[in-house]
């Protein structure tokens, strides 16, 4: 479980100072993590305004783009070219997964599922790289989309 203080502690592994700032992302980032939910920049600089309406968007910005060099958040990527933030417990396991997103509600899941290492060296080996980390996107529509049958409107056939 992601807690505050492991979000601090990520933050003093990149150096700068104890800031309130810090400690309110962080207090905010870990009780996100404990609902499961993913945010955009911006809401989150939304919901830190409430607490401390002088903490500036740029520290916010910021600050979610060095927990994502750290690896205490991931970056979820929608088919659309847009995207959200979500705590998924690396800060403390490291552990490697993938997510599944709704394309409908953007709902994100979890997922321990990946292609076996012997399609990942072959597709290297196919074009000749030399795989460093790698990114499963998978897309689709959650059982309450799909239980609501529209898409934009339109009734869809599942």
């Amino acid at each position: 479980m992601v807690t505050a203080e492991t979000i601090r502690a990520a933050f003093d592994r990149m150096g700068g100072r104890n800031t309130r700032p810090r400690r309110l992302i962080a207090a905010w980032l870990a009780r996100l993590a404990g609902e499961a939910r993913d945010f955009a920049t911006d809401e989150l600089w939304h919901y830190l305004q409430e607490e401390d309406p002088r903490i500036g968007r740029a520290t916010v910005f910021r600050a979610v783009d060095d927990l994502v060099a750290e690896g205490v958040l991931d970056r979820v990527e929608f088919g659309d070219g847009t995207h959200r933030y979500r705590v998924c417990g690396a800060a403390t396991e490291r552990r490697h997964h993938h997510h599944l997103t709704c394309v409908q509600c953007r709902r994100i899941v979890e997922v321990d599922a990946c292609l076996p290492p012997e399609t990942l060296a072959a597709i290297a080996s196919s074009a000749d790289f030399a795989l460093e980390r790698h990114s499963l996107e998978l897309f689709g529509r959650c059982a309450d989309c799909r239980a609501r049958g529209t898409v934009d409107g339109d009734k869809f056939q599942a």
